[in-house]
Order: structure tokens, then C-alpha cells, then sequence
């Protein structure tokens, strides 16, 4: 071998890390110490000692210095034992560099969470951005009565920084074990860390649009070699979306968080305290939506099912081919491998009642024929939703409403008066000429001009001036940080949309049950049944004790489902604004004028 040759196996050799150094210096302490011992051995003394105690002397002396303090035998054995000893103190140096070398190299690999997690059935978060705390909150929520469950955050970010945030704006998280990874996502071998083949769900993170595609693609050409999990993902530019399928391809919910974000704050600009009832199905700490298959009712019709469930209220069905249907008519009947969707705190309250409970039909009024009426709504703002916000907002018109603009020229909409004027909507001067008191609606939006926390700081500042100008109209204000929408509440305000929070809430509940897709995209629909809040009075007798199941019969017979109720004195207490989803059946209630009861109708 040359000598070049055999440089190049040594380096070879050495690069191969703490190990190979470890051997190494192993074989130089058998070759010294076997060296050692043949010198040594023939000056041992008078034959009493054999070779192998002579190399059993030379490794103690390697590795201890100070063995070699009580050797009296012949003068040349004391110096090869000394020169064994100096010998050792190097290798022995040598061995603890080595091995603190070592040492930090692994810590510093754990510290980039480049370690694979072995997990079966845990949730994968990809991607970083500030939703991600609400996101993993309420899956710590939604797990709270498994036993032990993981959740995998992968990014491009450092492991240790990543779980500092995530622990200083969490807390305690429970049974849930929160696992984070450095990594890009969209690397193959980054997702190899956190096993995406044994994972129950995977939920990408709504940032860059060009970056969430480039991890669905990861996604879509990985070689699976267990269950392909569904991927959960939302796009912010609805021009993405046809792409961002296509890259996530059958396997894949992709939603699209712009349009969402603008039809929630069109259905909660019409309708006070929509936008509480709409986080309290979204989020995991009151009632939840479940699908689930119930026999029993197998052959009997939607009405009937209605009273089946003690803790659970039906809203529709899931039918065997795949579709759903929110609040069928009520002959329609149950069939083999449909699936009921109900609203219950948890899957494990979904129960069926022992007995039908009490209707008090005495108390039931009859329907009456309620006309509608045009209305004046006010946008203050403008950003990229505004555009949709607008045309979501025209089927719910009625002709002769007027839509009044602040802020840069809008499109128009067919048989509604449609105007704009630009002014300082954080001026109280300016908020005051526009005489916004004579507004049925008022919509506060994000100016995207601006970084999330100043546009927030302006929307909070606009709404203050309104609510201090007790205008009296219906508020909704868009808000960036979940953290800006308490500060909000001192302005008494019952209505926030959260743009990010609640479309968050979505993605989580998706990565539970993705089929809930289907259930949202209707309820958020202005085709077909919505969620309203309509006077109590129409429904039951204001001041006669009634239950709960007595207002599902009232709705029942106008081809509505009753889902809940809110209470006007409750209106102004956060965190619910008086909302109350899915109570018992048997619950009594006695309900005022003012109170309304929560319903899915078509109008």
C-alpha cells in the first residue's frame, strides 16, 4: 500500500468521528502496553512474575499514574513501567478530549433535533408561524383524554427556541408531550424525523403559499410505506388553492383561508353573536361537531332522531355515498352506512337517551311570517378580503340595502347602492361625519398596509371610538393576534372575527376528522342551512317554563334545527356573549323577549 494510500484510509479512518478516535487510541495502548511487556518482562525479578501479570501491571499503570508508587523490582522494570505510565497520561488526556468532543457533538445533534421521533398515532405540525400556538393549544385540548399523545413540530427552525415559545405560551400541556424537530418540511429526509408513515394526521402550517406547496409536494411524492395519514393545510391566496390540491393531490384537505376569513365576518356582521357560537364549535372547550355512525336510528327519520340524544344534538347527516346533509327535512329517513353529525363536549357523551324527553306543547307558538327589510351596512378599511366580503354580503341584501364604503372605490353589486369615501378611520373627527349611528352593520377591517400589530393597535383604536360614540349598530372587527382580541373586550364588543384564530381552530378540527370539511363549507355557505339567531318569542311563549326539548319541537315544525340558545342578559359577559350550544333536552328554561334562540335554517 502507499503511503499516500494508506494517509487516505487513515483520514478515512479518523473522519468516521468518536468511535474511530476511540479505537484507535484503544490500539495504541495494546500495542504500548504489549511493547512494555515484552521489554519489561525479562527484568521482572526472579521469574516469580509471569507475563501476563507483567501486562496486567502495564495497563494499570496506563491508566492510573499513581499505581506505580509501590514498584521495588529490578531498576529497568521501574523506568519501563514509568515510560509506560508518561505513555498512558497521554492516551488517557487524549481519551477525555475525545470523549468530551463526543459529548458535545451529541448535544449539540439533540440541541438541532435531528433525531428521529418513534411515535405511532401522533399529529404532525409542519411549518412555523404565530398560529401555530393556537393550533397546538387546541390539539393539547382535543387530546386531554387520551392517556399519553404526541404532537411533531418540524421547521427551519432552531429545536431549542422553538420549544421556549412554545412552552412560555402554552404551559402545562398535559398528558400531550410536544416534540420539536429542525428541518425543512419540504426535505425528504427532514420528514423522515418525524415519521410522518406511523402519524394519525398532518397539519401544515398556513404561511407562504409557494413554501406550503413545495411541502405537499414532499408530501404527495414521498414513498409511504404504512398508512398514508390525511394532510391538512390551508392556502392564503385563493389563486393557490387549484394548485395547492392538485400538489396535496386525494389524500389532502386544502382550505381556503381567505375566503373563510371573509365569510365569517359577512355572517357575523348580519348576525350578533354568530362569531361566539361559530368559536365555541370550532374550539375544543365547549362543544365540538362529531360524525359518527348510530344504528339504532337506522330506518327512522331525521325528526325522531332529533330527541335521540340526551347530551348530543343532531344538526344532519352524513350519507352513506359521501354526502352531508345539514338540517334535512324531517321525514327524511336513516339509511344503512349513513352517519349522524351532532354537536357534544366530547365523542364519549354521545349517548343514546333512555326516554323521550318532555315537550311542552302548550308553549310552542306558531310560526309567523317575518318579512325582511333593507339595510345600510358600513365597511371602515380596506384590504385584499374586502372584494370577497362584498360579494358574500350580496345574496343576503334585500333590494334597496346600501353598502357605504371608507376607504378606496368599490365593485359593484347588483340592486344595492354601493358607495365609498376616503377618510382616517382611527379619527374620531372623521368616524363622527360619516354618522355611523344611522348603520344597521358596521365591519372593521385589517389594513393589510400595515405589520399584524400596528394594523391591530389601529382596529382597536377605531373600535373604541365607536363603541364611546354608542352608535348602536352591529360591530365586527377583524383582529390579527388572538392577544389583541382580549384587549379588545374592554370595549364591550360581542362580535370579533379572528381571522387567524378561527381558521386555525378549522384546521385543527379537520386534523381530527377531516370529513368536518364538508360540514363547515355548508354551515359557512349562504346556500342552503345557516346558523341564526332568531327571536326566542317566535318559537315559545316569552315567561312560560319550557325545555330545551320543547324549542327543538318549535323549530322542528318550521323545518329548522334548534341547536341553542343566548340569553340578553349574558350579552355583554365574554368569554360566550351569553351563548349557550347543545344543553339537555330536559333543561327547563323560561325565555324573555330579548333572549334568541340558535337555529339551522335556509332563512
Amino acid at each position: 500500500m502507499s503511503r499516500e494510500r494508506l494517509r487516505y484510509w487513515f483520514d478515512n479512518t479518523m473522519s468516521k468521528g468518536t468511535p474511530a478516535l476511540i479505537g484507535w487510541l484503544a490500539v495504541v495502548s495494546a500495542v504500548m502496553i504489549l511493547v512494555a511487556t515484552v521489554i519489561a518482562f525479562p527484568f521482572s525479578g526472579d521469574g516469580d512474575l509471569p507475563w501476563y501479570k507483567v501486562a496486567w501491571m502495564s495497563l494499570l499503570r496506563t491508566l492510573d499514574p499513581g499505581t506505580m508508587g509501590g514498584d521495588d523490582q529490578r531498576p529497568f522494570f521501574v523506568f519501563m513501567m514509568l515510560v509506560v505510565t508518561i505513555g498512558g497520561l497521554f492516551i488517557v488526556s487524549a481519551l477525555v478530549g475525545v470523549l468530551s468532543a463526543g459529548l458535545d457533538n451529541k448535544l449539540e445533534s439533540l440541541r438541532k433535533g435531528r433525531s428521529r421521533v418513534v411515535e405511532k398515532g401522533h399529529t404532525i405540525v409542519l411549518g412555523w408561524s404565530e398560529e401555530i400556538f393556537a393550533i397546538v393549544a387546541e390539539l393539547v385540548k382535543a387530546k386531554e383524554s387520551e392517556k399519553r399523545s404526541v404532537v411533531a413540530v418540524l421547521a427551519d427552525r432552531d429545536k431549542v427556541e422553538m420549544e421556549e415559545e412554545l412552552r412560555a405560551r402554552l404551559g402545562d400541556t398535559g398528558t400531550t408531550r410536544i416534540v420539536c424537530r429542525s428541518g425543512d418540511p419540504a426535505e425528504p429526509s427532514a420528514l423522515d424525523l418525524v415519521s410522518p408513515d406511523a402519524a394519525g394526521s398532518v397539519l401544515v402550517l398556513p404561511t407562504d403559499d409557494a413554501e406550503l406547496i413545495r411541502t405537499l409536494l414532499a408530501l404527495g411524492n414521498r414513498a409511504w410505506t404504512g398508512g398514508r395519514p390525511p394532510v391538512i393545510a390551508a392556502v392564503s391566496d385563493s389563486d393557490n388553492l387549484a394548485a395547492a390540491r392538485l400538489a396535496g393531490g386525494l389524500h389532502a384537505e386544502v382550505i381556503d383561508s381567505q375566503d373563510i376569513a371573509a365569510r365569517l365576518v359577512v355572517q357575523s356582521c348580519r348576525q350578533s353573536g354568530l362569531s361566539a357560537v361559530y368559536t365555541d364549535l370550532l374550539d375544543f372547550d365547549g362543544d365540538e361537531i362529531y360524525i359518527r355512525a348510530e344504528p339504532a336510528l337506522v330506518g327512522r327519520m331525521y325528526g325522531e332522531a332529533l330527541f335521540a340524544y340526551d347530551s348530543a344534538t343532531p344538526i344532519g347527516i352524513r350519507a352513506d355515498d359521501g354526502r352531508v346533509l345539514i338540517n334535512p327535512p324531517s321525514a327524511t329517513v336513516i339509511g344503512n352506512g349513513d352517519q349522524m353529525i351532532v354537536i357534544a363536549p366530547d365523542d364519549s357523551a354521545i349517548r343514546l337517551a333512555g326516554a323521550p324527553p318532555t315537550v311542552v306543547t302548550g308553549a310552542i307558538r306558531e310560526a309567523r311570517t317575518t318579512s325582511r327589510e333593507p339595510s345600510r351596512t358600513l365597511i371602515l378599511g380596506s384590504n385584499s378580503r374586502r372584494r370577497r366580503i362584498l360579494r358574500e354580503l350580496g345574496p343576503y341584501l334585500m333590494p334597496g340595502s346600501e353598502i357605504h364604503l371608507a376607504g378606496p372605490p368599490p365593485e359593484e353589486i347588483p340592486g344595492v347602492l354601493v358607495t365609498s369615501k376616503e377618510c382616517d378611520t382611527t379619527s374620531r373627527t372623521a368616524l363622527e361625519a360619516l354618522n355611523v349611528a344611522a348603520y344597521d352593520h358596521a365591519i372593521v377591517l385589517s389594513d393589510e398596509a400595515y405589520d399584524a400589530q400596528k394594523a391591530d393597535a389601529r382596529t382597536l383604536v377605531t373600535l373604541l371610538h365607536l363603541r364611546d360614540m354608542r352608535t348602536g349598530c352591529a360591530i365586527v372587527s377583524e383582529m390579527n393576534d388572538e392577544r389583541n382580541r382580549r384587549l379588545a373586550e374592554v370595549a364591550q364588543a360581542d362580535d370579533f372575527v379572528v381571522g387567524g384564530k378561527l381558521v386555525s381552530l378549522l384546521l385543527t378540527q379537520l386534523a381530527e376528522n377531516r370529513h368536518l370539511a364538508q360540514v363547515f363549507d355548508h354551515l359557512f355557505s349562504h346556500e342552503g342551512s345557516e346558523i341564526y339567531l332568531k327571536p326566542a318569542d317566535d318559537y315559545v311563549v316569552p315567561g312560560t317554563p319550557a325545555t330545551f326539548a320543547t324549542l327543538i319541537e318549535s323549530a322542528r315544525r318550521r323545518g329548522e334545527t334548534a341547536i341553542g340558545y343566548r340569553l340578553a342578559a349574558d350579552f355583554g359577559r365574554a368569554p360566550a356573549y351569553g351563548v349557550v350550544l347543545n344543553p339537555p333536552k330536559s333543561q327547563s328554561l323560561v325565555f324573555s323577549q330579548d333572549d334568541r334562540v340558535i337555529v339551522l335554517s335556509e332563512g
